[in-house]
C-alpha cells in the first residue's frame, strides 16, 4: 500500500475536522464564515502537531544535522565526544537532534573557522552558557543567525546530484540558472536549501518544472526587495561618509560596518516575518475557499 509523504496526516486530526464539516453541512451554511474560519485554524493547528513532520518541528537525524550545519557526521561525533554538543534524544535506536543542537553546531563551526581550537571553543561556550558577554568579541549573534553567506555551496558526486534532483530536464534547467555547477564528475549545488525545499514539496506531487518556474518568477522580486533594503543602508552610510571628504576615524567606520552586518540580519528577519504573514493569510484564504466549496457540495449531496 502506498504510504503518504512524511508530514502528511492520512487519518488523524485533519480527516476528523473534514469529516465533521461533511456531517454538518446545514449547520455550516447557517454560520459558514465563522465555522470556516474556525475550521481553518483547526486544520493548521492539526498540521503543525503532526508527529511525522520532523523537518518542521526542528528534529533532525545525524545526516540532516550535518547537512544543515555545514559540516560532517564525523565532526559532529567528535564535538559530542569532546563535550561541545549535548547528547541527542534517543528514540529507540534513532538519535534525534533539535534546533538547539543546530544553533550550537553553527556556533562551533563559526568559531573553528575563526581559528579557535576545540579547547578554546569549549571554554568559550562554557563561559557563554554562564551568561558572560562574549557577543561583541566573537560575533555570536552573527554565528547563531548564520554566516554572511547564508548558503554555502555543497559539492557532491555527479550521480548523487542527479539522484537528488531525479529529473533530467530539471537538472539541465538548474544548470542553466546557475543553481547547479558541474565540473567533471563533481556537481556543486549552489543553493542547497532551495534544492531541499524543492525535494520536500515534490513529495506532494508538485513537479520540478513548476517549482523552478516559481523560482524564476520570484527571484527578480526578491532582488528588487534586496535593492530597496540595501539602498536604505547605503543612504545612511553616505550621510556619514561624504564623497571627497576625509574618512571618519576607525571606530566610526567599524560602527558603520557593524551596522550594515546587523542591518542585513534584521532586514532578512523582517522580510521573512512579513512574507510569512502574507503567505499565511493567502493560504488561509485559499483553504477557506476550498472548504466553502467542500461544504457546498456536501450540502448539495445531502439535499439530493
Amino acid at each position: 500500500m502506498t504510504q503518504p509523504p512524511a508530514g502528511r496526516e492520512p487519518a488523524g486530526g485533519i480527516s476528523a475536522i473534514l469529516g465533521s464539516l461533511r456531517r454538518a453541512p446545514r449547520r455550516v451554511r447557517r454560520g459558514s464564515r465563522d465555522v470556516i474560519e474556525n475550521a481553518v485554524t483547526q486544520l493548521f493547528d492539526a498540521a503543525v502537531r503532526q508527529p511525522n513532520a520532523c523537518s518542521s518541528s526542528g528534529e533532525y537525524r545525524l545526516d540532516d544535522l550535518a547537512r544543515l550545519g555545514g559540516t560532517t557526521t564525523r565532526n559532529i561525533r567528535v564535538y559530542r565526544d569532546r563535550g561541545l554538543l549535548h547528547p541527542p534524544l534517543r528514540v529507540g535506536r534513532v538519535a534525534l537532534f533539535n534546533d538547539t543542537h543546530l544553533t550550537r553546531l553553527r556556533l562551533i563551526t563559526s568559531m573553528l573557522d575563526r581559528g579557535y581550537n576545540i579547547a578554546h571553543v569549549h571554554e568559550m561556550l562554557s563561559a557563554w552558557e554562564q551568561g558572560k558577554n562574549l557577543g561583541d568579541v566573537l560575533g555570536l549573534e552573527s554565528a547563531i543567525a548564520g554566516t554572511w553567506a547564508t548558503e554555502k555551496p555543497e559539492a557532491m558526486p555527479l550521480p548523487e546530484a542527479r539522484r537528488l534532483i531525479d529529473d533530467a530536464g530539471a537538472f539541465d534547467r538548474m544548470l542553466a540558472l546557475n543553481l547547479l555547477r558541474v565540473d567533471g564528475d563533481t556537481a556543486t549545488v549552489m543553493r542547497p536549501r532551495l534544492l531541499e525545499a524543492f525535494r520536500e514539496v515534490r513529495q506532494y506531487g508538485v513537479t520540478a518544472d513548476k517549482l523552478i518556474d516559481i523560482h524564476v518568477a520570484v527571484s527578480p522580486l526578491v532582488d528588487e526587495i534586496g535593492e530597496i533594503l540595501v539602498q536604505a543602508g547605503a543612504e545612511h552610510v553616505q550621510d556619514i561618509i561624504k564623497p571627497g571628504a576625509s574618512l571618519p576615524d576607525d571606530t566610526k567606520i567599524a560602527e558603520l560596518i557593524t551596522m550594515l552586518v546587523r542591518f542585513r540580519t534584521q532586514a532578512v528577519a523582517s522580510v521573512a516575518a512579513t512574507l510569512a504573514t502574507s503567505i499565511e493569510s493567502t493560504i488561509e484564504g485559499l483553504v477557506s475557499q476550498v472548504l466553502a466549496e467542500f461544504i457546498d457540495k456536501a450540502g448539495q449531496s445531502d439535499e439530493g
